[in-house]
């Protein structure tokens, strides 16, 4: 989702800051996480903030609005993130861990648990204008997970370009996933996903328009497919 918003740093430009802050809001016709619809196709709100340090080090917070169906009537996901990104001429190493937050969930279903760690890692490669990214998302076994088959683990992995049409702010991307190991996570299976996008960017500004499908199928308590494909927009704003 972080994809959509450009983030620039907070220091001065020419300045060598040990740290730098970015973050941005967002407002999404349609919350997908990995292609599943996290808001019954309805819209989010959305916002980000990340420290980073020269070493590579950084840490940071996303939250997104959520429908009541993810997370045992919980309405917010909150995902605490921790990573170290290393540049190494045009490819870059990233690697981390997630931690998904449901607030208020325990809460509302007693002895429920609804947050789970993801361990991720990923190398990116620039070609001219164009960028590959290649990334691996692997959640060990938790009862967070538990999709009727006990405590499932989860793996994850996606390969995705993006490149941007100079002097115009136009912004391309394609991506394609796969969820190896059924869970909560992927609803209970093993299916695929893509999408193609296409961003404006103006300022701190950024509008968005992507589609998304899957090969799967999962429906929602008010009766709607959310694996089923779809168009999702984007407004974002950086600081």
């Amino acid at each position: 989702a972080l994809a959509l918003v450009a983030t620039p740093a907070l220091a001065d430009e020419g300045e060598d800051k040990a740290f730098t802050v970015t973050g941005g809001a967002t407002v999404v016709s349609d919350y997908r996480f990995r292609g599943i619809s996290q808001t019954d196709k309805d819209f989010a709100v959305q916002g980000a903030v990340t420290v980073s340090h020269k070493s590579g080090l950084y840490i940071g917070t996303w939250g997104s609005s959520i429908d009541d169906y993810v997370a045992a009537g919980a309405d917010q996901e909150i995902d605490l993130i921790a990573g170290y990104k290393k540049a190494i001429g045009d490819t870059t190493l990233d690697v981390g861990v997630t931690y998904y937050y449901y607030p208020g969930a325990e809460k509302l279903v007693p002895g429920f648990d609804s947050d789970f760690a993801e361990f991720y890692g990923s190398v990116s490669q620039t070609f001219g204008p164009v960028s590959a990214k290649l990334g691996a998302f692997y959640a060990p076994s938790q009862s967070a997970l538990d999709y009727g088959f006990g405590k499932e683990d989860n793996f994850y992995m996606n390969l995705g370009l993006s490149g941007s049409i100079p002097d115009t702010g136009v912004g391309l991307s394609a991506g394609i996933g796969h969820s190896f190991t059924r869970s909560y996570m992927s609803a209970g299976q093993k299916y695929t996903d893509w999408n193609v996008g296409v961003t404006y960017t103006t300022g701190p500004v950024t509008l968005g328009l992507s589609y998304v499908d899957t090969d799967g199928s999962a429906f929602s308590l008010t009766g709607k497919n959310i694996m089923k494909g779809g168009v999702v927009g984007t407004l974002g704003v950086a600081f």
